[in-house]
């Protein structure tokens, strides 16, 4: 039998299974209220889980195995969260810290430095590992820092810190 073929079986078996969900390298630090969110991501998808599995024969094959995916990863992810103290300090920023910041142009932006799970930039919430969150984290107030971006760097400056 052609090699072509068994590879060709191969990959139809494989095509049920859902892409697992890549893990960072960075360590998973997250703020309580990340934490939280795991949690209820994680009971969320048991419940999703249990009532898919209840289902019997007539269960979604595709939506089980997509849950069982997540289900994997998030359990990952709460296992390997460290808790971060609430960010105490408006001298340097921190891991929870609310910082505004303004461009070169003095277009002022205000984010808060979050773990990778929690992160949602619509919603102002960076994660700590990404360019921007590395750029402000240790920061004080009145320091120019370098945001490396891949249209460019971008000098943003401090303007203030708050606790998250």
């Amino acid at each position: 039998m052609s090699r072509a073929f068994v590879n060709e079986d191969n990959a139809a078996a494989q095509a049920d299974q859902p892409v697992e969900r890549q893990v960072s390298a960075q360590p998973n630090y997250v703020t309580p209220t990340g934490l939280a969110q795991l949690q209820a991501k994680v009971a969320e998808l048991q419940q999703l889980h249990s009532a898919q599995s209840a289902k019997g024969e007539q269960a979604d094959k595709q939506r089980q195995a997509d849950l069982e995916r997540d289900l994997r990863y998030f359990n990952q992810r709460l296992q390997s969260a460290q808790v971060v103290a609430p960010a105490s300090s408006t001298e340097k920023v921190q891991i929870g810290s609310r910082v505004t910041f303004a461009d070169e142009l003095g277009q002022e932006q205000q984010v808060q430095l979050v773990g990778e799970d929690q992160a949602d930039a619509a919603g102002g919430l960076i994660n700590w590992g990404s360019p921007l969150g590395r750029a402000l984290l240790g920061a004080q107030v009145g320091d120019e820092v370098v945001w490396k971006r891949p249209v460019g760097d971008l000098v943003i400056e401090v303007l203030g810190i708050e606790v998250g």
